[in-house]
């Protein structure tokens, strides 16, 4: 039997992840306002700092209120197709680009493991399952310190056409550290594609990067969606699974691995039903995840949940040999 072709794809929501594993998986609400990296999370304190500015403040009761949420990307987008001054705009990407950074001190990131853990789990279940590679949406770089941890070498980012036998990351957004990187002999800064709903993909090196993680969705079984509701500030990504979808003439299996039942269904499925593959969370590999453990994700970490889980099935007892997989437990 072939072994089935994985891929990765990464949200906000795994890094916010990591740091919920380290405050605890009961963390409470002032934490979650406080540390956590959801775009809810970091958008509540970006406007909160952006109501110092004397602009924003001028029109304070126009673009927020006391109650609701905020979503700081689609606020930054309404203003760019609202010509609202670049200036005012370049400073609420800023804003986000600090509060995230601000978050993932060195110190911080040294002692995250789930990330670590899960290239850990495919070192040992190689013969099983077959990674291709990994698609993030995040600027940081905690998925980029595992892979070169746990792997032994720098990601393999596809800044260009040549190949490579590494496995790939494709941050499809660029990442806060792409600083002095080497291409065609010559080293650049590789600017981000901003947030905000407007984005270009076109310029090098992200058309190579698109179009290798295009590659990997037409020929995985399984997608992996972990702390990512596929929003649909993402058009360009929902596209992309489109085509491939379309080049490949078969379903993908879409597995969530973040829980959010809605109406009965997680919210992926909700708002994609035309994707034929999305499995909700409790059908994954059968029973592998509980519907109690799903029912208590609401103080639970659905990440480490689903690692445990996978690794108690695949491993067994081995998992207490290991080194970052056992913090799971």
């Amino acid at each position: 039997m072939p072994l089935k072709k994985i891929v990765y794809l990464f949200g906000a929501g795994a890094t916010h992840a990591e740091i919920l594993a380290l405050e605890g998986d009961s963390a409470s609400g002032i934490f979650r306002d406080r540390n956590g990296l959801l775009i809810s999370n970091v958008s509540q304190r970006v406007i909160k700092e952006a109501q110092r500015h004397r602009w924003f403040k001028k029109y304070e009761d126009v673009f927020t209120s006391a109650k609701g949420s905020f979503n700081i990307e689609l606020l930054i987008s309404l203003f760019e197709n609202n010509r609202v001054s670049d200036s005012h705009i370049t400073y609420l990407k800023n804003l986000v680009k600090e509060d995230i950074i601000k978050r993932l001190s060195t110190s911080r990131k040294k002692q995250f493991y789930l990330h670590k853990a899960l290239f850990e789990l495919h070192s040992k279940i190689e013969e099983r399952e077959n990674l291709l590679g990994m698609i993030s949406l995040n600027y940081d770089d905690v998925l980029d310190e595992a892979y070169d941890k746990i792997l032994g070498h720098p990601p393999n980012y596809c800044f260009t056409s040549e190949t490579s036998e590494k496995k790939p990351l494709l941050k499809l957004h660029g990442s806060f550290n792409w600083k002095g990187i080497e291409i065609y002999g010559r080293r650049k800064d590789i600017p981000i594609v901003p947030i905000g709903i407007n984005k270009n993909y076109l310029a090098p090196p992200y058309n190579f990067i698109w179009g290798r993680a295009f590659e990997l969705l037409v020929r995985c079984d399984i997608l992996r969606v972990v702390g990512c509701s596929l929003s649909q500030n993402d058009t360009g990504l929902v596209d992309l699974l489109f085509k491939a979808h379309l080049e490949r003439g078969k379903r993908i299996d879409i597995e969530p691995i973040d829980f959010q039942p809605v109406s009965g269904h997680h919210a992926i499925r909700n708002n994609y039903g035309f994707f034929p593959g999305i499995v909700d969370p409790g059908e994954i590999e059968g029973t592998l995840i509980s519907d109690e453990l799903i029912s208590r994700t609401d103080v639970g970490n659905p990440f480490k949940i689903w690692l445990k889980a996978k690794a108690e099935k695949m491993l067994g007892d081995d998992i207490l040999h290991t080194a970052h997989l056992k913090k799971c437990l």
